[in-house]
């Protein structure tokens, strides 16, 4: 008879020998304690990694927008005026003649702040680099800057005229 006696008790929710099975309120607050400080050492890692995510990803799109505008005006022989507007955070690719239009709105945290050529007077002021059919590349470089502070800068190279994309860091 005791043996049905416990077996009772059991399916009541008691663990052998008279204590109450369950988890106390201080063992669930350690448990949400270490989950928090879990979370507070691992998300500055977390969220540089996703900002530095950004900053590659919109390198890699000006690199390819510098590509379409070059690809363009050699292909179709017509001059493409490329206009950087570090204000509107933008770029935009023009021909002379009509049928192309190409423009790059970056987002994210991630800003435009033009690197070369270094005369241009106004920092926030338009520039419109021109790329002419079967002429040199143009020198122009962009450096992309995110909310932290890291930076890129996409660049033309001057004798193979594919864009490169230089950082501190490894890609």
């Amino acid at each position: 008879m005791e043996r049905v006696a416990d077996r009772r008790s059991l399916r009541k929710g008691a663990a052998p020998g008279g204590a109450e099975a369950g988890v106390t309120l201080i063992e669930m607050l350690i448990v949400l304690a270490l989950i928090g400080l879990m979370t507070a050492i691992t998300y500055p890692a977390v969220a540089g990694g996703v900002e530095r995510l950004r900053l590659r990803s919109a390198g890699d799109a000006v690199a390819g927008f510098f590509t379409g505008a070059m690809n363009w005006a050699e292909r179709r022989q017509q001059a493409v005026a490329i206009v950087i507007d570090p204000a509107q955070n933008r770029l935009t690719a023009r021909s002379e003649g009509p049928g192309f239009e190409q423009r790059l709105e970056l987002s994210g945290g991630v800003r435009l702040a033009p690197a070369e050529p270094d005369r241009w007077a106004e920092e926030e002021a338009p520039r419109q680099i021109l790329v002419y059919p079967g002429g040199p590349p143009p020198a122009v470089a962009v450096r992309l800057v995110n909310s932290r502070g890291a930076s890129e800068t996409v660049r033309i190279d001057p004798v193979t005229g594919v864009p490169e994309i230089l950082s501190g860091q490894p890609r």
